[in-house]
């Protein structure tokens, strides 16, 4: 049977924004970019989007990358060590939390679809029990794993979940409409898929995060008064 059709179908359940692994609770910073004035209509937006996609891509798209190969693999010691080393690899304590309560949620959810699956039910079982801290992108390989899909199709899936999140999260604290939204997000899923072929042919250890505006608003909304989002 050709897998394309099926796989089509849960690559679209797996980046729907009604999927329930949280996504709606973070704003990857945006919250903040937009009361400091740093983010205040649609080109800026696209701009601070742009850069939470590109800082995605060449971070935790390479881990998820990384870990569904690991997982194909049979290697899953590989990547539990990709989850460990991405943490370490985050510098900020709310980039972390959004990580591992997305990826918790998510690891939850692979056993209730994939019940008889050993490799998300271990996975899940680490995790409740500290061995690992279960972050998203490596989460999102074990699940794409075990629905045996490809590696350009969890890119997408990341790549759209990163843009959807920051333009969802626009929606509720900055000046644009659902038509500018519309526009960045089918302006920056070409940008991100045209990024791909680097990507894939990265390492762990190629990984980069150089963003310094990202990382300066998910401090100062770690010690700010507003909490429409958690991070």
């Amino acid at each position: 049977m050709d897998n394309r059709l099926p796989n089509l179908m849960k690559l679209i359940q797996f980046t729907d924004s009604t999927f329930p692994v949280g996504t709606f609770s973070f704003s990857n910073g945006l919250e903040t970019a937009s009361f400091e004035k740093v983010v205040t209509d649609a080109d800026s937006l696209e701009q601070f989007t742009r850069s939470a996609s590109l800082q995605a891509a060449f971070s935790d798209g390479v881990a998820a990358l990384t870990a569904l190969r690991a997982c194909y693999d049979n290697d899953y010691d590989r990547a539990v060590t990709i989850d460990r080393q991405l943490m370490l690899f985050k510098m900020n304590d709310e980039a972390r939390l959004m990580l591992t309560r997305m990826g918790k949620k998510l690891a939850e959810l692979s056993v209730k679809l994939y019940p008889g699956n050993r490799l998300c039910s271990r996975f899940l079982e680490d995790i409740t029990a500290g061995v690992t801290p279960g972050s998203y992108p490596v989460a999102q390989g074990v699940i794409f794993a075990a629905a045996g899909m490809t590696e350009e199709e969890l890119y997408c899936s990341h790549q759209y979940g990163v843009i959807n999140m920051v333009l969802s999260a626009a929606l509720r604290c900055v000046r644009v409409s659902h038509y500018d939204t519309q526009k960045i997000l089918f302006k920056l899923t070409d940008e991100a898929n045209s990024l791909f072929p680097e990507v894939s042919e990265m390492t762990f250890e190629d990984m980069n995060s150089f963003v310094p505006m990202l990382d300066i608003m998910a401090s100062l909304h770690e010690k700010g008064n507003m909490r429409m989002f958690m991070n």
